[in-house]
């Protein structure tokens, strides 16, 4: 009985078990610190890279292939020359490499891997972190973590253009980014860290002529 009690009362080692308590509880603290700063960068790099996407896409050959001529189609079939384009959506989607299309859409649908790689991958390239100006940057050149299943492009009747339009009409251009899970070094695996999407992140922007060169009249 006696041991029993002086082993309760004994003291012995308890400032080494109290720091290596609160020193574990540090480096969780300062380790998650650090990968939550990370998750901000890469949610600030991945809004950026959209704003980049959507920029190209507007000023590139459309990833439906056929839009950029649906002006001219829709002539006749849908409306005069000169009247206002009628509405469609064109939903786009890399990772099944894959367009749908809403409303007026004769001779749209068929998707161009072209189009969207030069999206993603810049100007005259094929992958990332190439890019030699900022010109020719890519999405994935501002954020490396994009890849083509990570991507969705919505062309929109803005209610801008007409039937007949050289160039195309002038739609609405809405590119996302969705499926992307965060990164993190150390909380990986905990808790379910890991499987933390980043927020769907989306920029419209409004298109000009949808070709990578100037339009033939």
């Amino acid at each position: 009985m006696k041991a029993m009690i002086r082993f309760a009362q004994d003291r012995i080692g308890a400032l080494l078990i109290e720091v290596t308590v609160m020193m574990t509880l540090m480096f969780v603290f300062v380790l998650g610190s650090i990968d939550f700063l990370f998750a901000f960068y890469q949610w600030n790099a991945a809004t950026k890279a959209v704003q980049v996407g959507a920029r190209i896409a507007a000023v590139s050959d459309p990833v439906a292939i056929g839009l950029n001529g649906l002006s001219a189609a829709v002539v006749n079939a849908f409306v005069p020359p000169g009247a206002s384009m009628p509405n469609f959506v064109v939903r786009c989607e890399s990772k099944i490499e894959s367009c749908s299309c809403l409303g007026a859409c004769d001779g749209v649908g068929a998707y161009s891997r072209a189009a969207m790689n030069t999206i993603i991958f810049g100007r005259r390239s094929s992958s990332c972190s190439d890019a030699t100006s900022f010109y020719r940057a890519g999405m994935c050149d501002i954020f490396a973590r994009i890849t083509t299943a990570n991507i969705v492009i919505i062309y929109t009747q803005s209610g801008l253009g007409y039937a007949g339009r050289p160039g195309g009409p002038a739609p609405t251009i809405s590119v996302s980014i969705e499926n992307l899970p965060f990164r993190f070094f150390f909380l990986s695996g905990v808790m379910g860290f890991d499987k933390i999407q980043i927020p769907a992140l989306t920029t419209s922007i409004t298109g000009e002529d949808l070709a990578s060169g100037a339009p033939s009249f």
